[in-house]
Parts: structure tokens; C-alpha cells; sequence
């Protein structure tokens, strides 16, 4: 038997690790993209509550049994060399309300995730405002939502000033850790307990998974002791709860769903969980096929068997976008 006698010298480690390191980093990214992802589509969900959560006037102001008109293919429209530099629109919201006076009124809502760096997020958002305003004139209700650290920049506004010429932009900025686990806990308004997950999203590689088991649990039973959403609206939100706050270890999501069986006294087996698990991403899963296309170098294999598709729809897509 011969053995190999090639030397592993330092540069090799340090190869070795540097791989290691830059694979992790992708990891990383691509589970913040597809919380990005869950993220607004729970915005989305909750999108009443949200209003209420950021401007308490809501009920006076809006008539929310107009429903709502999600303008993302406006935004995309407002926008192509983002996606034409590799960037995305998954995580901003252009939304057209209804004024109880008949009015409509357009709300811009942007999500700024974690990591990335909030340099010209300022003049981006002043962008935003003037292009759609250019585009549609209607008067725009600006919100900057930040879900970083506690160390992350929040600019609340645009300034730009020459020779006597100024302009100054300022807009609603919040940040998710801008209220304490109590202070949410304490809302009536269950829109706080998605800002709560985003909170412990932050904890996620940080915290031992029994714990972050233990408070996931108590923002699902925050929401159906509350009693504010109908069946259907607590599915879909402990599916979001359970798969944005993901935890590998199988006895902690049995002990999970478990615990739900008991609060919704739902004692079959084929209960709320078992819906959950087939309440699939189906509108988010090509979008993020889509993001992992345009922002990564996966291979089609590896970005079907991470968004859980076909390799030939993964083929397609990337066929339509041309790349």
C-alpha cells in the first residue's frame, strides 16, 4: 500500500480555510435572502396591522375594506438597471391604498437588511420618491424599515444643499429593535410579534437552539392567544414563524408543533401543523430562484436543490433572464 507523501504547507491551510470561510459567507447570504424574502411576504400578510403598527391614525384615515394593490411590477419598472446590475426588488414594497375621502395614496415601504451598508440609502430613498412621483404624481408615504444590528445607520433623511439651492427629503424610519420584547408583547396589534421574529432572527447563530425553540414558541402563542387572526391567517404566519426562524434540531420542531396541537385544541393528527407543512413558498420560491440567480454564482443543481425545484425550472429562469 503506498501513502501519499505530499506536504500540506501553510499556504494550503490558510487556501483551505479561506474556502471554508467564503463558503460559510455564502451560506449566510443566502439564508438572509430568503429571510428577506419571508419578510415581506409577511409584511404583505399583515399589511392592515401594518399600517396600525407604524401610524396609529390608520382606522381614521384609511379605508381598509378597499383592499390594497401590492405595485411591485411598477417598482421593478421605476428600476431596471438595479436588476440589470444584479440587484433585486424583493425587499421593497410599493403599495396603493384608499383614503376614507376616496383618495388614493401610495406607500412606499423598504426594507433595508441586515449586513449591507446604509451609505447612499438616503439618496436611494429620495430616488425612490422622485421617480415614482415623476412617474405617477400621487403623494408617497415613505418608510425606511431597518433590520440590522443594533449598531446599523438608520438615516432618516436626504439633504443636498449648494450655493443657496437646497433640498431636504425625510421620511419614517424604524428600526426593529426600536421596541423591547416586552413593549411588543404587550401590543394588542399582532403585527409586533412578526417584528418580535425579526428581532430573534438576529439571535439565531448566536443563541443555542433550545432557546430560540423556547422563544419561538411563545411568539406563536402570542399570536393565537390573541385571537385577532382567523385560521387560515395563524396557519400562514406559524409556517412564516416556523421556516423564518429556522431550527435544525427535529426535537425541538416536534415539541414545536406539539405545543400548537394544544393551543389551537386541535387533537387529529392531520391538524394545523400538518396544513402548515403544506403550505408551500410557491409565490416566493421563483423569486428566489430568481435572487440566487442574479446574486450569487450557484450553479443551476446547487440553486434547485436549495429552493427545493426542478434543475430545468432553475434552467428556464435563468434562460429569461438572459443570463
Amino acid at each position: 500500500m503506498k501513502f501519499s507523501t505530499k506536504k500540506i504547507t501553510l499556504s494550503d491551510q490558510k487556501c483551505e480555510i479561506r474556502t471554508m470561510y467564503q463558503e460559510h459567507l455564502s451560506d449566510i447570504h443566502t439564508m438572509r435572502r430568503k429571510n428577506d424574502i419571508l419578510l415581506k411576504s409577511a409584511f404583505e400578510e399583515a399589511f392592515p396591522d401594518l399600517l396600525r403598527f407604524f401610524f396609529p391614525e390608520t382606522d381614521s384615515i384609511f379605508d381598509l375594506s378597499h383592499g390594497f394593490e401590492f405595485m411591485d411590477k411598477e417598482l421593478n419598472e421605476l428600476f431596471p438597471e438595479l436588476e440589470r446590475k444584479g440587484g433585486s426588488r424583493f425587499v421593497d414594497m410599493l403599495v396603493k391604498t384608499y383614503l376614507k375621502n376616496g383618495t388614493e395614496e401610495w406607500i412606499l415601504i423598504h426594507l433595508e437588511i441586515q449586513g449591507e451598508r446604509t451609505d447612499n440609502f438616503a439618496f436611494r430613498m429620495f430616488q425612490y420618491w422622485y421617480r415614482i412621483y415623476d412617474r405617477f404624481e400621487t403623494d408617497i408615504i415613505a418608510l425606511a424599515v431597518f433590520t440590522g444590528g443594533k449598531n446599523q445607520k438608520r438615516p432618516n433623511h436626504f439633504l443636498k444643499s449648494f450655493l443657496g439651492t437646497e433640498i431636504r427629503y425625510k421620511y419614517n424610519a424604524y428600526h426593529i429593535l426600536d421596541h423591547t420584547e416586552q413593549q411588543l408583547l404587550s401590543m394588542e396589534n399582532p403585527f409586533a410579534l412578526i417584528i418580535l421574529a425579526a428581532q430573534k432572527a438576529l439571535l439565531a447563530d448566536k443563541i443555542p437552539e433550545q432557546e430560540l425553540g423556547e422563544q419561538r414558541l411563545t411568539i406563536a402563542r402570542a399570536l393565537i392567544q390573541s385571537k385577532k387572526y382567523d385560521n387560515e391567517q395563524i396557519r400562514r404566519f406559524l409556517y412564516f414563524l416556523k421556516t423564518f426562524l429556522h431550527i435544525d434540531n427535529p426535537k425541538i420542531n416536534i415539541k414545536f408543533d406539539q405545543e400548537i396541537d394544544i393551543l389551537t385544541k386541535n387533537k387529529h393528527a392531520m391538524g394545523i401543523i400538518e396544513t402548515i407543512k403544506m403550505i408551500t413558498l410557491e409565490e416566493g420560491k421563483m423569486d428566489f430562484v430568481k435572487s440566487l440567480l442574479l446574486d450569487t454564482d450557484f450553479d443551476d443543481q446547487k440553486i434547485a436543490a436549495l429552493c427545493k425545484v426542478e434543475e430545468s425550472e432553475v434552467k428556464q429562469l435563468r434562460q429569461d433572464l438572459a443570463l
